[in-house]
Parts: structure tokens; sequence; C-alpha cells
């Protein structure tokens, strides 16, 4: 049974609650980001106990897909959180990161006094959120491993950013796979999207589903742009999506596939 946390009816916020052969697993778990509405969600307990939920698995770092981690940990989830090794590096600079902006938030709110709340808190702290970090495990790309019972799990390449993986989980004869955000066949810097051999069923991300890619040259149209702007001794501002754009360098670190049957590193 799937039951989708977040998500839907929105883009945010992804949790997809998957109870199979007898175990729950959280497949990622993610912050409502946005209107004040949405943000709100993420106060709100989950309908199933932190501690009732035997796995946690990522398909990449950004944080509607990861930052409701440190809630989940505090509030009593103790198994493992798998990802890849980036998403697992990413993730012990994001979430304290957040942790952190939190407390400023609502250190900012304290001393303005603009919060309902007396005193404003934050969703988490900045220790909260090192504290999740060691339930991180790492696994490899193109690797079946075991995760108890009948369940395996396996990690493909997924684009989008550095450690991004599709999660496929196997239990007896049945398949799921969960896309997370998938990046393009063409990028310059990251591996396309794996192909998807087989599956029963699939949750794919689909936030811009209804858009297709511009055919033309990205570089050419921002040299347009840079020489018309500094023709008329103009400025350029980029605004730089970090967790994307600002870590090319990284993506050689991205490993090989495997395809033997693996432990699960302890």
């Amino acid at each position: 049974m799937i039951t989708f946390l977040g998500a839907a009816g929105t883009v945010t916020g992804s949790k997809y609650l998957l109870e199979a052969d007898g175990r729950r697993l959280l497949i990622d778990c993610g912050l409502f980001q946005g209107f004040k509405q949405l943000r709100l969600r993420n106060w709100e307990p989950l309908p199933i106990r932190p501690d009732q939920i035997d796995i946690v698995i990522l398909t990449h770092a950004h944080l509607d897909h990861s930052g409701y981690i440190p809630l989940l940990v505090r509030n009593g989830f103790a198994g493992p959180i798998f990802c890849t090794e980036a998403t697992r590096e990413l993730c012990g600079i994001l979430l304290p990161d957040a942790g952190h902006l939190e407390e400023q938030d609502a250190a900012f709110a304290n001393r303005h006094g603009f919060s309902k709340h007396h005193p404003a808190l934050p969703l988490y702290t900045e220790s909260e959120a090192k504290a999740a970090l060691p339930r991180f495990k790492p696994l490899d790309y193109g690797r079946h491993y075991h995760l108890g019972n009948d369940l395996t799990l396996r990690f493909a390449y997924a684009g989008h950013i550095l450690g991004a993986a599709i999660a496929t989980i196997s239990y007896g004869d049945r398949t799921i796979v969960f896309s997370g955000d998938l990046g393009r066949q063409d990028d310059p810097v990251m591996r396309p999207p794996a192909p998807l051999m087989v599956a029963d069923y699939v949750v794919v991300e689909s936030t811009y589903g209804n858009r297709k890619h511009s055919q033309a040259d990205p570089e050419q149209l921002l040299a347009t742009v840079i020489a018309r702007t500094a023709a008329r001794g103009g400025s350029v501002v980029i605004p730089a999506f970090a967790v994307g754009a600002a870590l090319p360098s990284l993506s050689a670190q991205i490993r090989r596939p495997h395809s033997r049957l693996a432990r699960i590193p302890g």
C-alpha cells in the first residue's frame, strides 16, 4: 500500500509511505515550501508515528525531499536513511544550514514581535539537524540491496543534481519505481537519467510535466543577453540554484554502477 503524505496537490513536501512485506518505508522526507499555508503543514504531525517507520529512502538532497528528516528523527525515527554517497554529503551541508536559518528566523520574529507565538520557535535547530546525520547510510548506484524480508532496493542515475537517484523497490514479484526529480538527457555536467527497464508501478515527480524544453541553445541565448546588456553599460545578475549549478566540479566523483548483489553497510 502506498500513502501520499506530500507532493500531492502541491509540488513540495515529497513523502511517500510504502507498506510492503510487513515493513514501512518512507520514500523521501521533504519540507513543504512556498506559501504560508503550505509551510504550516510542516508543523502538523504525520499520520504515522515516526517510530513506526522502518526505513527512509532519499532520492536526492533538495530540501523539498530531505528537509523534514531532522523532525522525523527528533520525533522518534531510529532506522537507517538510505541514499547515495553524494546525497549524504549534500544533506550534511543543507540540513544543518536549514536548521540554522530556522533559528535565525525565530530569533528575528522574537526581536520584532511579529509572531503570534511567544516565543516563536524554529521548526528544528542546527544541532537537531546534525543529530540526524549519523542515520544516513550511503549506497552505490546500480547494486541491489536487501532491506529485510523479501524487499530489495536499487538506485539508478536520475540526473538533476549530484547524487540524485531513481529508487526501484522490489518485493515478491512486484516492482515499484520512485523517479525523484529527473534531469535532462543532454545536461553538460550530469549523467542522463537511466532508462526504466521494468516496473509494475511508477511514481513520477511531474512538477514540470506540462512543459516542453526549448530546443534553443542556452549558451547562445545567454551570450546574446550578456552582450546586449554590456553594450548599454548594464549589469547582468544571474540567480543560481546553488545545489545544482554551483557544484558541477564534484560530478566527477560519481562512481560507475555495479550490478552484483550487495550487503548494506552496517
